[in-house]
């Protein structure tokens, strides 16, 4: 058995084909299908049911798939363990960002990271948390941004900072008339949500109680796939909506005055960066972690030390 032999399982078993697999391992099927029966005929078990089309994993060959993962992952760790003495940051980081947060968080950093950092290649993918953590399972991406805690026995969760809720409504609306706002404020039948799969939708939940008050069905039952949408919705419609605090950064000054703030304690939710828990690339995942955290607005990151309640 040897590592080659295991990447190859992996690729089989992420395209499902034989030649596909191969193309993407650069070699030519036969080869490859001769190292994956070699294995096969070690271990005395077959990997693949090659019978189906696709091919698919038997149920043996599940558990190997499983475990090759972490060998591999402990190979990079190795491999990392060097870098690290040669302080050397290089390689592939593969990153999995909250759609609620991607279009603000990273315009602040991204550019800077790659100008430092000129042999990582980053891999950037919006999911939402049910997809990130699945794929941080599965060893398919390094680390994931997003609103923490999890509550997920197989993941580490590392801190970044705290991001406010505010209010966003029409400047004719009754709500702007206030300085500040509280969440009893707000109509929950004039709500916009974002659509369900979305953690800052059951945040906003959260918030106004909405599990407990009977929402009445208008004429138009509209759930939005992003921020934007919500924001223009709400210009369009006289509705109202929640937004976090990064996506004022990219508003125009008239879109601003559309904003009001909460009452202290004001409502936040707990940005983190999160690792599965075979941990690899540790140096990689500390640069970009400091790189966040060199270009997050202060405000931020002192917003604990203020009277806010966490959603």
């Amino acid at each position: 058995m040897n590592f080659q032999q295991l990447e190859y399982v992996l690729a089989v078993d992420k395209a499902r084909h034989f030649v596909t697999a191969a193309s993407m391992c650069h070699v030519t099927q036969a080869t490859l299908s001769m190292m994956i029966r070699k294995l096969e005929d070690e271990l005395g078990v077959k990997i693949f049911d090659r019978t189906k089309v696709p091919v698919v994993p038997t149920e043996i060959g599940k558990k190997i798939i499983v475990q090759a993962k972490v060998i591999l992952a402990e190979q990079d760790k190795l491999r990392g363990i060097v870098h690290e003495e040669q302080k050397e940051i290089q390689g592939d980081l593969r990153i999995g960002i909250i759609p609620t947060l991607a279009p603000y968080l990273l315009p602040l950093f991204l550019n800077d990271f790659l100008k430092s950092y000129p042999k990582v290649t980053l891999q950037v993918n919006e999911l939402t948390t049910d997809e990130i953590t699945n794929r941080l399972e599965r060893h398919d991406l390094d680390v994931a941004i997003l609103a923490v805690p999890l509550h997920h026995k197989g993941l580490i969760e590392q801190h970044l900072f705290y991001e406010e809720f505010v209010l966003y409504a029409p400047a004719s609306d009754v709500l702007m008339k206030k300085k500040y706002i509280l969440p009893h404020d707000i109509d929950v039948n004039r709500l916009w949500l974002l659509e369900e799969g979305h953690c800052l939708r059951e945040q906003v939940i959260n918030l106004c109680e909405l599990k407990n008050k009977e929402r009445t069905m208008h004429q138009l039952d509209f759930a939005a796939g992003s921020i934007e949408t919500l924001r223009r919705m709400v210009e369009i419609n006289q509705g109202i909506t929640i937004l976090p605090s990064l996506a004022l950064k990219f508003m125009t000054p008239s879109q601003q005055k559309n904003i009001r703030q909460f009452k202290r304690p004001a409502p936040v939710r707990q940005i983190g960066l999160v690792t599965y828990r075979y941990f690899v690339k540790e140096k990689l995942i500390g640069a970009l972690r400091d790189m966040i955290m060199a270009h997050v607005p202060a405000e931020m990151k002192k917003v604990m030390d203020r009277e806010v309640i966490e959603i």
